[in-house]
């Protein structure tokens, strides 16, 4: 069926004719994108006129009125139908009764619609009231009756608009602002609002209605076609879905990327990022000359009378060489010639970055139409503005992505074309990878202070991650790139050295601090002949900590940032020649003693609970100190099912569990017998903590069978219903060879759910081992956990029955 054809049946068949050929136009996979959204608002705009036609027979004075996206000529398949019934107010009972004719056909159909009836004098009063009504106007547009009514308030709302643009610009600034704050920017988010996040639809909309006021006008250069990916991608989302929605959840997004065209998730998120990336920075530029205009129209008329009604001259300050401040922003000076100095580019970025300015938009399409590209190795003063842009705390971020906008990062730095706009797939990670790496460069500003080669620790910042994107490890392709980077930009090759170690070990602290045993021995030399130096080590401590900072904050607290400062200090006592001796049993505490003594003495297990807190620190001098958690002693006598059965008690409990360490306890002289010492720290998930008898009698309860802990679990897992999501991928087991020389240690990386470490601890207890510690860490949505464990003669396990173990552990957690 021909186009015409289309519209033929849609106007000969009333309503259902008006189905049938919608449904054809969606459904015909030859047409897609705008010729699509053109179509189908044409073959509204038919149905609607004869609707219109049929009910206005004899009226004068009234016409119907397209507006908002409608108005645009732009509808998805489930687009609302934004429409103005506008009358002179001569015949209002007549007007009403077209209304129904035109409204209740669209019901009908079960079109979304938003509609209103107005004269033309309540229309402009309405839209003077309610700046959305008059965005709305703005892009009205005639489909049916009285043409002139439609024109003259056509008319009259761009006079409005332009009359008053210097009162209602800041306004609309402000609502977009604060849409900003409530829906988040589109560039980063994983579920992004394609329409109401910042970068996306609404903004574009913005930009077209600030060209309209005569004010200032957006960059042009991309902003359509950044608008028309939008577009198609919330088209596609409609025809998936079935619905109206502007949400790009998770679980939709192979499906709109397959209707689309494209490869996978990972390909639509990136080209929706960059869209939305052209969207926003033309949105800053843009509101960055509202202001600056608005300022001179209120300078103007007292630099007039000041200087006799001559046109003042703008004043330059100088930045650096070639670069000035200009009205706010940092433009290059009359002399700068770009064609001949090729470091200028990173020269303006960091003076930018120093003063805490923009850079200007045609200073950065200047220099990347003429620069030519920097010598390899780079002159050490190219090198000396990088890190001085880096260091330049949060104004970085901005110039950094005033110069990305025009390819001015990827011409520096090749390799940065894999991250960019790259999303991250994981609910810790806030940001796209090369935000991300911007970000840690920003947070690594903040400890310059604390280590000897701030250069380094800033462009270790900058590279870190350099190589996702790559097959593999990371950190393993991050560490090659890092050499070839570090070398192009002149550092020396000891500095290339210590850069390429930070990039490939940038996950060695945090890692070993929160999964490996501290006070094992083989666990401080494995970092320590990883690190090398006592200067490797403090640059590492300084960019783990900014590397989790810059992740989302459940990647850091003052918990990991505990362990973490430990190791670095045994590590830092191993690089200064200290020699480690086996850990010998620990002598208990007075506490530990009088709770075995109680084990003992009734035969049943026994439990303190103890808030554990950090005093201050430099960085929160004053308040209240920031809770680690609570310390959960256990003194139960030696048996089986110790581990399954506190694990399982405290799920039931709601209790997270942190850390958690078991060991046969050594009792006083004269006292007969064996005890377990559990030494957990557990926090609430929410609410408060439980008291310490009702732990104790579950407990109890749990170790003696009378207490269903799964079946519990189980019935709780039960009662909340089940909501769509993405499918986590399978857990995974495996053993860590030569981590201790004192035990075998099994990782354990999943899903993290109320009862994990329950359904490990009963796991490992078939297996018939025993658990000697376990550090449990909860990254997000992920649980990644590490058990040291014996045979029951308290040696490591074989390798074939380890990994036996490992095998049998995940297959009970995968079932």
């Amino acid at each position: 069926m021909s186009s015409t054809d289309v519209h033929k049946e849609a106007e000969d068949s009333g309503p259902s004719g008006y189905a049938a050929a919608r449904l054809h136009l969606l459904t015909e996979g030859a047409q897609s994108g705008p010729p699509r959204r053109t179509a189908l608002s044409e073959l509204t705009d038919d149905w609607l006129t004869g609707l219109f036609a049929a009910g206005a027979e004899g009226l004068r004075g009234v016409s119907l009125v397209a507006v908002g996206g409608y108005g645009r000529g732009e509808l998805s398949p489930r687009s609302d139908l934004d429409l103005l019934l506008l009358h002179d107010g001569s015949d209002p009972k007549a007007v009403a009764a077209l209304a129904d004719r035109i409204w209740y056909p669209v019901w009908d159909l079960g079109l979304a619609l938003d509609h209103s009836v107005r004269t033309p004098a309540e229309a402009r009063r309405t839209a003077g009231e309610d700046l959305k009504v008059q965005l709305g106007l703005l892009d009205a547009r005639h489909i049916a009756g009285d043409l002139g009514l439609t024109a003259g308030l056509r008319t009259a709302v761009l006079a409005d608009w332009r009359n008053q643009a210097p009162k209602r610009l800041p306004e609309l600034q402000e609502l977009c602002a604060e849409r900003a704050e409530r829906q988040g920017e589109l560039q980063y988010l994983l579920e992004p609002d394609l329409k109401e996040a910042r970068g996306g639809l609404r903004d574009a909309t913005t930009l077209r209605a600030v060209a309209a006021s005569w004010l200032a006008d957006a960059p042009r250069e991309g902003l359509d076609d950044a608008r028309r990916r939008l577009l198609d991608v919330r088209d596609a989302l409609h025809l998936t879905t079935g619905r109206a929605t502007d949400r790009l959840a998770l679980q939709e997004q192979d499906q709109v990327a397959a209707e689309l065209g494209l490869l996978d998730a990972d390909t639509l998120l990136r080209q929706v990022y960059e869209a939305a990336r052209v969207i926003s920075y033309a949105s800053d530029v843009t509101w960055r000359e509202v202001a600056r205009v608005l300022r001179s129209r209120a300078v103007r008329p007292r630099l007039r009378a000041m200087l006799g009604g001559g046109k003042p001259v703008p004043e330059r300050s100088p930045l650096a060489e070639g670069v000035v401040e200009q009205d706010g922003e940092v433009v290059l000076a009359r002399a700068a010639r770009p064609e001949r100095d090729p470091v200028l580019p990173l020269r303006a970025a960091a003076a930018a970055a120093q003063a805490g300015l923009p850079l200007s938009l045609h200073a950065v399409r200047r220099l990347a139409a003429t620069v030519r590209p920097l010598p390899t190795p780079w002159p050490a003063e190219a090198r000396e503005q990088l890190v001085t842009l880096l260091g330049s705390g949060h104004p970085t971020i901005d110039v950094w992505e005033a110069l990305e906008a025009e390819g001015l990062i990827t011409r520096l730095l090749p390799d940065w074309e894999r991250v960019r706009c790259r999303p991250q797939r994981n609910a810790v990670h806030i940001w796209t990878v090369d935000r991300h790496l911007i970000e840690t460069a920003v947070r690594a500003s903040e400890f310059t202070r604390r280590v000897h080669r701030p250069d380094l620790l800033l462009v270790a910042a900058l590279l870190h991650d350099i190589g996702k994107g790559w097959p593999g490890d990371h950190s393993v392709a991050g560490e090659i790139i890092a050499k070839d980077v570090a070398a192009r930009i002149g550092f020396d090759r000891d500095d290339v050295a210590v850069l390429s170690t930070l990039v490939r070990h940038h996950l060695l602290l945090v890692d070993t601090a929160t999964r490996r045993d501290l006070e094992d021995p083989a666990t401080v030399r494995s970092v320590a002949e990883a690190v090398g130096s006592q200067h490797t080590l403090e640059l590492l401590h300084a960019l783990t900590e900014a590397d989790a900072l810059a992740t989302g904050p459940a990647a850091w607290s003052s918990w990991r940032g505990s362990l973490v400062a430990d190791l670095v200090k045994r590590v830092a006592a191993v690089l200064a020649g200290d020699v480690l001796d086996e850990p010998e049993a620990a002598a208990p505490t007075a506490e530990q003693e009088r709770l075995a003594i109680e084990a003992v003495a009734t035969g049943s297990p026994v439990l303190s609970l103890r808030a554990q807190t950090e005093p201050p620190t430099e960085e929160q001098p004053s308040g209240d100190p920031e809770p680690l958690g609570v310390e959960l002693l256990i003194a139960v006598p030696d048996q089986e099912g110790v581990l399954p059965a506190v694990a399982g008690v405290l799920a039931m409990h709601r209790l997270t569990v942190r850390t958690a360490e078991l060991r046969t306890l050594d009792l006083p002289d004269g006292v007969e017998g064996s005890v377990l010492l559990l030494d957990w720290r557990v926090a609430a998930e929410y609410g408060s903590l439980p008291q310490a008898a009702r732990l104790r009698a579950d407990l109890v309860r749990a170790l003696d069978g009378s207490l269903d802990i799964a079946g519990r679990l189980a019935e709780r897992d039960a009662a909340y219903p089940r909501r769509r999501g993405v499918v986590a991928p399978p857990a995974r087991v495996t053993v860590a060879s030569a981590a201790s020389r004192l035990a075998t240690v099994i990782e354990v990386r999943a899903q993290d759910a109320p009862g994990l470490l329950f359904r490990i601890g009963r796991a490992l207890e078939d297996a018939s081992v025993r658990v000697r510690s376990a550090h449990v860490s909860t990254l997000g949505a992920n649980a990644v956990d590490a058990f040291y464990v014996t045979g029951p003669e308290g040696a490591p396990l074989p390798g074939d029955e380890a990994s036996a173990v490992a095998r049998k552990l995940e297959e009970t957690l995968r079932g």
